[in-house]
């Protein structure tokens, strides 16, 4: 059986996005991103399911200081979205629930539910976490939040769905393989590119590296820089980008990049999620 390495306790949301787009594959859970990302290194796992950026919590920075220190490929993006479950013990009632642990993010982002309700927020290690703990006591006066897939896994009721204080929130996921695929460009097809590369510190080097894109009509859909490698001397960006490597305008743009660029990285092509609105390739 083929095998799905991510981060995270069985319940988590990397673990539901996993049951998602792999639901005939084994999902294996692992302590950290770098141990998910090496099992696929080490042949162990066939994919890893990475998250890269939430549409509320914002980028997952250590991905981005992780992904250069790989030989990994992109094959594939996915959006999941977040649907916090307030879970309790079975016949537990709303009214019932004094305190509430979860992670830090998750609390943060049900705030206004908690606050509203006179709920005690307690920070936990993950949200999947507190649902294990939770189920594994007999404390009536206790919730978690975690995913529905929590819930069912270690037994727990779903007092409340969609408990999060604004609707719409979505995880980003990469998927990383040994291997590259989709590198033969399918006409009519929607692409995302991404790929890293670093510039010197000096003036206007990345308004050239990055001119090409514009020249030639490419689509820059993001743009991340971080540093690395313990000096301030160079700075790494991630690009995503609208196209295909095969396609004449992006093959331009590229050429550009490389020679104005520093350790030029492409990490893959992959079609574009449904989740993107088509709107964004006009």
């Amino acid at each position: 059986m083929q095998r799905v390495a991510y981060q995270g306790t069985q319940g988590a949301y990397s673990h539901l996005a996993c049951s998602h787009v792999f639901p005939e594959w084994e999902a294996v859970a692992c302590e950290d991103f770098f141990s998910a990302m090496n099992m696929v290194s080490q042949g162990l796992a066939d994919r890893a399911m990475i998250p890269l950026e939430n549409s509320t919590a914002g980028r997952v920075e250590e991905i981005y200081r992780l992904i250069p220190k790989t030989q990994l490929f992109v094959t594939a993006e996915h959006f999941e979205p977040v649907n916090h479950c307030l879970l309790a013990l079975p016949g537990v009632r709303l009214e019932d629930i004094r305190e509430v642990s979860s992670h830090p993010q998750a609390l943060a982002q049900c705030y206004q539910r908690l606050h509203s309700l006179n709920i005690k927020a307690v920070a936990a290690v993950d949200t999947a976490k507190s649902a294990q703990v939770l189920s594994q006591g007999n404390n009536r006066q206790a919730g978690a939040i975690a995913s529905a897939l929590a819930g069912e896994l270690y037994g727990l009721d779903i007092v409340q769905e969609n408990f999060q204080d604004v609707t719409g929130n979505t995880t980003r996921f990469l998927v990383f393989s040994q291997r590259e695929e989709h590198q033969t460009f399918i006409p009519d097809a929607k692409y995302i590119t991404s790929l890293l590369f670093s510039v010197r510190n000096i003036p206007a080097a990345l308004y050239k590296a990055l001119g090409g894109f514009a020249t030639n009509n490419v689509n820059m859909i993001k743009l991340e820089s971080y540093m690395d490698g313990g000096t301030m001397h160079a700075s790494h960006f991630h690009v995503d980008i609208h196209g295909h490597p095969q396609q004449t305008n992006v093959a331009n743009a590229l050429e550009e990049l490389a020679y104005f660029a520093r350790e030029l990285r492409i990490l893959g092509s992959y079609p574009a999620h449904s989740h993107r609105s088509r709107a964004a390739f006009i």
